[in-house]
């Protein structure tokens, strides 16, 4: 599939030039999911703070922060390009590490990272424009990246079937919204439930307009209410994607996706879990570092207060399924036992 057409078959959030984008002038350029659907917007950064602060503000989320984080570099090396090599390494590297910090748990923002480090390095070494040949790097990177998807999302369109509820977490980005997408074109006819998910709203505000677009039906509800949906018989899969997949099959996800995943193995719902790339350095959940947010962020809504605020709160950001409860990992090897990931991935 060519990447125009696979660009083309994404609902607007998660076309590759409203995720994440590279001004020559110098400038990243993100759009603002915080803002959709309500308005179509982006946030422009002109340093590496900048990006930084907008990945941890959620301006974007899932595989966003990753494509931002790298054009930073970008940023980075334009703006430091006059100092001598040393001192650019010293300026690029403490860019990687402002910028890992942003999402400790989401660890493929860390990798790309790392590897982006390796590309300048080797940039340096062979004397050429570091700015320009990462730059050409992070393209060539995110072309591969959606023939993956698109292969990750043919692997799903096959698993759903005509007539199939289907129930998701959050917003499970490109490789869902591809096999939803593939499933229609093939003539299937699926509804989608995708709880509100608190405190940002992810999947009333970012999933259901997507799967909308698609001209797939689609009803949000409550983040109390999957368990109830499932014992209807109502749902038929259960999709997720994954910030973070360790290499002995644990599902690092959205808060929330370890409920609805101990409920879907209670009614008898397979859950399926799409993954470019389990993380090679993260062997079993006692690696795992889960973000905890602001807990202020769980006593308001949209900028409403829910609640006294004198009151305490917890948000940890994301939870952990263990692998008896995943059916599959869709990778772009094809649909795997969680327990078989390190024989690809290790």
């Amino acid at each position: 599939m060519h990447l125009a057409e696979i660009n083309d078959m994404l609902p607007f959030l998660l076309r590759r030039e409203n995720v994440a984008r590279y001004e020559e002038e110098g400038a990243v350029v993100i759009g603002d999911r915080r803002k959709y659907p309500f308005e179509k917007s982006y946030v422009r950064c002109t340093d590496v703070e900048g990006v930084a602060r907008a990945i941890e503000e959620m301006v974007t989320q899932g595989g966003g922060p990753a494509n931002a984080a790298l054009y930073a570099l970008v940023l980075a090396a334009r703006q430091c390009a006059d100092s001598p090599a040393a001192r650019q390494l010293e300026i690029l590297e403490a860019a990687r590490l402002r910028l890992v910090n942003t999402r400790p748990t989401n660890t493929a923002l860390a990798r790309r990272l790392e590897k982006a480090m390796q590309v300048i390095q080797n940039a340096f070494a062979e004397r050429k424009n570091v700015e320009q040949t990462l730059l050409v790097w992070i393209e060539e990177m995110r072309d591969i990246n959606y023939r993956n998807y698109a292969i990750i999302g043919e692997f799903g369109a096959r698993l759903i079937e005509d007539g199939d509820g289907i129930l998701t977490m959050c917003f499970a980005e490109t490789s869902f919204l591809l096999a939803l997408a593939m499933a229609k074109k093939a003539g299937k006819h699926i509804h989608v439930y995708t709880p509100e998910t608190r405190p940002y709203l992810q999947g009333a505000r970012l999933t259901a307009p997507s799967v909308h677009e698609l001209g797939i039906p689609v009803q949000i509800i409550g983040d109390n209410m999957p368990g109830y949906v499932l014992s209807q018989g109502k749902v038929q899969k259960y999709f997720t994607a994954a910030d973070l997949v360790t290499l002995d099959g644990h599902v690092v996800n959205k808060i929330g996706t370890f409920q609805n995943a101990i409920a879907a193995h209670y009614h008898g719902v397979p859950f399926f879990v799409f993954s470019l790339d389990p993380d090679k350095l993260k062997p079993n959940r006692a690696s795992i570092e889960i973000e905890e947010r602001d807990p202020g962020e769980m006593k308001s809504c949209r900028g409403v207060p829910t609640t006294d605020p004198a009151i305490d709160a917890y948000y940890p950001a994301f939870d952990i399924t263990p692998p008896h409860l995943v059916a599959g990992v869709i990778t772009q090897h094809g649909i795997l036992s969680p327990y078989d990931l390190h024989r690809y991935f290790g």
